[in-house]
């Protein structure tokens, strides 16, 4: 009943901004492999800009849980409306502990391709930085790959509708 209150239209726009996330650091890696500078510089810049756009509507979305007072924080009123409010707060806390967790890889993740585009830009050695840029993105596909076990777990789990 807990997984009523999520947003689905919100985790659907961020499954779909990390996915593309994921073709963009692949595009980025081919780029690096064919040491073609300026695509490798654009591909890693759009994946950067692609999870910035997921942690600011995540962010927006604990916004929204905050609001409708169903984040489980001592400190903070916990307020369910429907049957069984303590496995809606279970819930909820395990929602709040992954996709934190989440959200802070996938930071991590951001820094981590940063790194990467500002050794393009400044034309680090060029077989160096693609097997850095490689292994940047194979990180990142893990992050990805978590939230695609994250988005079922909590948004499409609903059998009561």
């Amino acid at each position: 009943a807990a997984s009523a209150h999520m947003h689905l239209w919100l985790g659907t726009l961020n499954t779909v901004l990390l996915m593309t996330s994921s073709l963009t650091m692949a595009l980025g890696v081919l780029a690096a492999r064919a040491r073609a500078r300026g695509y490798t510089l654009l591909m890693l810049g759009l994946t950067i800009g692609l999870g910035t756009a997921f942690l600011g509507i995540k962010f927006y979305e604990w916004y929204l849980e905050y609001s409708e007072r169903l984040v489980p924080l001592p400190g903070l009123e916990f307020t369910f409306e429907g049957a069984n409010p303590e496995h809606a707060q279970l819930f909820f806390n395990l929602y709040f502990t992954m996709t934190g967790l989440h959200a802070l890889h996938l930071l991590v993740g951001i820094m981590i391709v940063l790194v990467m585009l500002i050794l393009t830009w400044r034309r680090h050695n060029p077989l160096l930085l693609e097997y850095k840029v490689e292994i940047a993105g194979l990180y990142w596909h893990l992050v990805d790959i978590i939230w695609m076990f994250l988005f079922p777990l909590f948004y499409l789990v609903n059998p009561h509708g």
